[in-house]
């Protein structure tokens, strides 16, 4: 695992943008598994300025989403499909059957898990994966729970989740109590990962999955398992590691762990 701290959250998209558009570069069919919320927004910004400018081409890129509120279409706009295509799909030259994102209004929840697997399986699955993290240390809806679910799965939100989520909505009641997610068996089957965090909040759920006890109560604590780990997170996130892992913070430019 390689933790860079970032000056600001401008510093930390752009850093993140740099990763990806890299693996694009490298490898113009990759398959980039993709994260929504208001961390990756603005690194999806710099990739479509960078596509704008001629430097990314998407034509052959192929996606797979983390996943979905149960029980809302692609087009509410609270979904994570129209997240998607409003944040960066319809501003690049993404083809959208190229792009993958579990379905809320699936009449059998659990067949549609399964459809996703395979999805992901069909593609020869994740080159790189992007997550955010939330203040519970969940990835995904992967909230903490007794054990590490492997597959997609329907999963009942937290309230802890559900009230972090309710600025989106017109009131809490809106906010979707159920959600399909990828599970942690295909996050961890990507080739690379890489984890963005900023804000205070993130503080605790970042110290805790990078040097804690791996544990299913905090999921992203798996990611040390993991042989290929990017953290990429602000001065506020990273509050905790520099105090309680004795880290030495001279710059919040570069690099500050490496294992």
């Amino acid at each position: 695992m390689k933790i860079y701290a970032a000056k600001d959250y401008n510093d930390l998209s752009r850093k993140a943008a740099n990763i990806i558009s890299a693996q694009i570069l490298l490898k113009p069919n990759a398959v980039l598994g993709l994260a929504t919320g208001s961390t990756p927004v603005g690194a999806y910004k710099q990739l479509i300025k960078w596509h704008e400018q001629g430097d990314l081409d998407f034509s052959r890129i192929l996606s797979v989403n983390l996943d979905e509120y149960k029980g809302l279409s692609g087009e509410h706009d609270q979904s994570y499909r129209y997240f998607m295509n409003h944040n960066l799909f319809d501003h690049v030259n993404i083809h959208k059957e190229n792009t993958n994102v579990p379905g809320g209004l699936s009449e059998d929840p659990e067949a549609e898990c399964r459809r996703y697997d395979q999805v992901i399986k069909d593609l020869g699955g994740i080159d790189l994966q992007l997550l955010g993290i939330g203040g519970n240390g969940h990835i995904g809806f992967n909230e903490p729970c007794e054990v590490f679910e492997k597959g997609t799965h329907v999963v009942t939100l937290t309230e802890e989740t559900r009230q972090s989520n309710a600025r989106f909505f017109q009131s809490i009641d809106e906010v979707p109590t159920h959600a399909l997610t990828m599970g942690i068996g295909s996050i961890m089957g990507a080739k690379k990962i890489l984890l963005l965090a900023s804000g205070a909040g993130k503080a605790q759920a970042v110290y805790d999955s990078c040097f804690g006890p791996v544990t299913p109560h905090v999921p992203a604590s798996v990611l040390q398992l993991h042989s290929d780990v990017v953290v990429i997170a602000d001065q506020d996130a990273l509050a905790l590691v520099k105090e309680k892992a004795g880290l030495f913070v001279e710059s919040w430019e570069g690099m500050i762990y490496d294992n």
